[in-house]
This record gives C-alpha cells, sequence and structure tokens, in this order.
C-alpha cells in the first residue's frame, strides 16, 4: 500500500484512546481499528477533519506517501 496510516502513533502521542475518537466522531471503534491497520479503501473528508480536530494535528500528521511501493511494483 502506498499510503501509510500514522492514526496508532497519533493516537499514543496524544494519549487519547481508540474510544474517545470514536465517540467524539460518531462511527465504531471497529471503524476506527480498521482504519488504523490501514484496511479502509476510502476516508470521508469530514470523518478526516473530525480526526484532526480531536488530535490536534494536520491530515499529514496521519497519512503519509510512500512512493517505493508504487516504483517497485511498476518494474
Amino acid at each position: 500500500m502506498s499510503i501509510i496510516v500514522n492514526l496508532d502513533a497519533m493516537l499514543a502521542l496524544r494519549k487519547k484512546r481508540s474510544k474517545e475518537l470514536a465517540e467524539y466522531i460518531g462511527i465504531t471503534e471497529q471503524n476506527i481499528f480498521l482504519l488504523k491497520t490501514g484496511r479502509v479503501k476510502n476516508i470521508r473528508f469530514n470523518t478526516l477533519e473530525k480526526i484532526c480536530e480531536f488530535l490536534e494535528c494536520q491530515p499529514g500528521d496521519i497519512l503519509v506517501f510512500d512512493n517505493k511501493d508504487s516504483t517497485e511494483a511498476s518494474l
């Protein structure tokens, strides 16, 4: 996968729990787990906005593009 999800690290850095984040956003803890493990195919901007509000961070703190996977796959 070319997009790395650092949500777990940001939660730890801010000393917050997945359960608190799920309640703040209004989604299930299972969906938070899927997001943390990178098993989701997409994310709504309003969900990303709520995550950033809760963690007081920028989207780039949570989602990182890794082009190493992309270039290796094309060879």
